[in-house]
């Protein structure tokens, strides 16, 4: 037998974005936006985490192919650091990734092989 889901608790929920707007404010507000680019930092820098380990590179070579230090990616990769977009573009190609942007969306394609 399916337990009976209660629709009044279900509907009175705060959704994430109430939580945010509750922590950070609203969407637009100052708060709020450098709330969302530091998120967008750490997703960007999960992405080049995962693809560096997908390739099988170290971040140590990785480190080596852009002119970084190990402790810098690693710093990087833990969002313990903001990077330039130079730095970004770099790290991105040497892992495989390529970038696409539109008007509406970041695109990140599936790493190149080979």
């Amino acid at each position: 037998m399916k337990p009976s889901i209660d629709e009044a608790k279900l509907t009175a929920l705060n959704t994430a974005n109430d939580l945010l707007d509750l922590k950070y404010g609203t969407t637009g507000t100052g708060p709020r936006e450098a709330f969302d680019a530091k998120a967008m930092a750490w997703y960007l820098a999960e992405v080049l985490r995962d693809a560096r380990m997908a390739s099988g590179m170290t971040q140590c070579q990785l480190a080596d192919r852009i002119g970084k230090k190990r402790e810098y990616v690693a710093m990087i990769e833990k969002g313990r650091t903001d990077m330039q977009l130079s730095t970004f573009l770099m790290m991105s190609k040497a892992v495989g990734l390529r970038i696409r942007i539109s008007n509406d969306t970041l695109s990140i394609p599936p790493p190149v092989k080979g």
